[in-house]
């Protein structure tokens, strides 16, 4: 494994940007959403960067892989999230485009990321 620090990973950079802009989303939704909808969405955004970095941590490529692939559903249960806060007109549509665009931005990075590592195993 390289020894390339988590921190050093764009991906895991806007992963971490990702999840500050949805600590402060949730705050427009609905009080009664607060252990809800937006427990949900601060899980798995916390999640996309968390296994970014613990992959990283690990011993083998493909260990880094299996916890990328993980990131990557976090960033798609995320997504959904989104898509059905924005549906029930708990989240604007501004608010909701912004988030969409950061979750595909962090997916791009973090495909990219496994299709480096794929290359080396």
């Amino acid at each position: 494994m390289p020894s390339r620090n988590y921190s050093d990973l764009l991906a895991w950079q806007k992963a971490v940007d990702l999840a500050e802009a949805v600590y402060r989303a949730p705050s427009l939704l609905p009080t009664e959403e607060r252990y809800g909808l937006t427990s949900q969405m601060r899980r798995a955004v916390v999640s996309v960067s968390a296994n970014i970095a613990e992959g990283q941590g690990r011993r083998t490529y493909g260990e880094f892989l299996n916890q990328l692939s993980v990131s990557h559903g976090s960033l798609r249960e995320l997504e959904t999230h989104v898509i059905i806060a924005t549906r029930m007109g708990m989240l604007e549509g501004a608010m909701s485009q912004e988030l969409l665009a950061r979750t595909a931005e962090v997916g791009r990075l973090v495909r990219g990321l496994m299709n480096a590592l794929e290359r080396q195993l």
